[in-house]
């Protein structure tokens, strides 16, 4: 997972809850490695593919109803699997994640993106975690090659079309990728994360009603499943995220930032 700041225009309406609808914390999104028994009655379960072999695969599968991989289709870390497959392919560093920036204009560095998706779905995932949409958006470092990340997708799509990916950001780009994607992830809705001093804080009211209602304006316009992430450290940060997010009606998952492990949350 990559948070990355969100900058949302605020929309003139007021946000206003479904009195009826009530989310789910059905999701589970941990990186670090996990026992496969520990995993259980999840709807959503996004690994990191490298930490499980394909048995443990399908022991997730069997216990959760839904098992994606995660990849960044806009940066590559030193310690992926394929990074020495790109690394020539790279423009740029993302320093906050040690992490850098793919240029997805290369036939190469597709070549080896459609490989690294195609390794996993042999492997019996039910699909992908797209992380990095806001790299291409308005104000990210690719958003010269927003086109080429159409296209991909458009590429993943036709290749993948029963398998299941999930986009993550990236909102200024939903017009152009809805098609080609199966739901939308929101990270920071009702919380917010400072990397300058490494703090967890509930948001404002107001930019948390702001951001809710550009959620939902989304959701009822392309018909996509959202899944909000939130992070927290202590039981009671925790427990107001989730008041919060509750009132959205969408699927929902509360960890800490680096999403290492399954969430402990201090008292």
């Amino acid at each position: 997972m990559r948070l990355i700041n969100l900058f949302l225009f605020l929309l003139p309406s007021v946000f206003i809850p479904r009195m009826f609808a009530v989310g789910k914390a059905s999701v589970l999104v941990c990186y670090g490695r996990v026992e496969p028994e520990l995993v259980k009655g999840y709807g959503c379960v996004i690994v990191d593919q490298g930490n499980y072999k394909p048995s443990e695969v399908r022991q997730l599968k069997s216990q959760n109803d839904k098992v994606l991989a995660y990849i960044s289709l806009g940066e590559v870390n030193a310690n992926a699997k394929h990074y020495n497959l790109v690394k020539n392919n790279t423009s740029g560093k993302n320093t906050t994640w040690d992490s850098y920036y793919l240029d997805l204009t290369s036939e190469k560095t597709v070549d080896v993106l459609m490989g690294v998706i195609s390794d996993a779905i042999n492997q019996g995932y039910d699909g992908f975690f797209l992380d990095n949409f806001d790299n291409f958006g308005p104000w990210g470092k690719q958003t010269a090659q927003k086109d080429a990340l159409v296209s991909l997708l458009k590429k993943i799509n036709a290749k993948y079309p029963h398998f299941t990916f999930l986009q993550n950001a990236g909102l200024d780009l939903v017009e152009e990728t809805a098609p080609y994607v199966d739901g939308i992830v929101i990270e920071s809705v009702a919380t917010d994360y400072s990397f300058t001093d490494k703090k967890y804080k509930l948001r404002a009211e107001a930019d948390f009603n702001a951001r809710a209602t550009r959620l939902e304006a989304i959701h009822q316009t392309h018909h996509l499943p959202v899944t909000v992430i939130e992070y927290a450290d202590t039981k009671a940060l925790r427990d107001a995220a989730e008041k919060r997010v509750k009132r959205l009606g969408f699927d929902y998952f509360i960890g800490q930032i680096d999403l290492q492990a399954i969430p402990q949350f201090l008292n």
